[in-house]
């Protein structure tokens, strides 16, 4: 599978290296986040790529529930544990990282799981800055500029049907409830294939530091995110 490029496997544990999340976060999610940037000493494995390498070992189920528990640093040792209908990752040492609930029927099809990992992941990394800066600007808030800190808190989804080849993923509905400097971000997403609605699902973000809204110094946030951005495509 395509995920082979990111993450190495070594007597029954995953690794992900820091060259290797990011260049996921990059290549596969458009994600610049500078957390998954390999010379960040603060850098942590996107969780979208544990996302995916869960679908990838355990297969598809018709309704999913991932909850991110932890960070995962470059080169930790995960294991990903099924437990009856569940999954857990975890690191070797039994710090958990992420915990799925799964139910419904179960499919192994690379082809689908492919897409709608590919599908997924491309519309999570468009959160920030395109969903949520306009969140936050009308709420009248934002985060930290100079420390900007979104944390993945969960997602899950519910598919009508495991015998579709390729599915889309478009935005339904946004929120952002504020309760003084932490915010809680949720993201409606439709599912569909052919163009004939398959499912839905929800991504929940959890936004800290925040802060009263300043326009200058968002729109300067948003300015150095593209130039990370215009950075790594001229260097491709």
């Amino acid at each position: 599978m395509f995920l082979d490029h990111f993450h190495a496997a070594e007597d029954g544990t995953l690794r992900i290296s820091a060259p290797q999340g990011s260049a996921f976060a990059k290549e596969v999610a458009g994600d610049f986040n500078p957390i998954h940037d390999a010379t960040n000493p603060r850098f942590c494995a996107p969780g979208d790529l544990l996302f995916a390498l869960v679908l990838a070992r355990c297969g598809l189920s018709s309704r999913m529930s991932f909850r991110f528990t932890g960070m995962v640093a470059a080169d930790t040792a995960l294991n990903v544990i099924p437990s009856g209908a569940d999954v857990v990752v975890e690191t070797v040492d039994g710090k958990p990282c992420l915990e799925v609930e799964r139910s419904g029927q179960v499919t192994r099809d690379l082809i689908l799981i492919e897409a709608l990992v590919r599908r997924y992941v491309a519309f999570s990394g468009r959160n920030f800055p395109h969903i949520l800066v306009p969140l936050m600007e009308q709420q009248g808030v934002m985060i930290n500029p100079d420390r900007p800190l979104v944390i993945y808190d969960r997602m899950s989804f519910e598919l009508d049907r495991l015998d579709c080849s390729d599915v889309d993923i478009a935005l339904e509905s946004t929120e952002l409830e504020v309760k003084g400097k932490r915010g809680e971000a949720r993201l409606g997403f439709r599912l569909t294939a052919a163009g004939e609605p398959v499912g839905q699902g929800a991504k929940t973000l959890i936004l800290s530091g925040l802060r009263a809204y300043e326009p200058e110094a968002l729109r300067g946030l948003v300015e150095r995110y593209a130039g990370w951005k215009a950075a790594w495509l001229a260097g491709v």
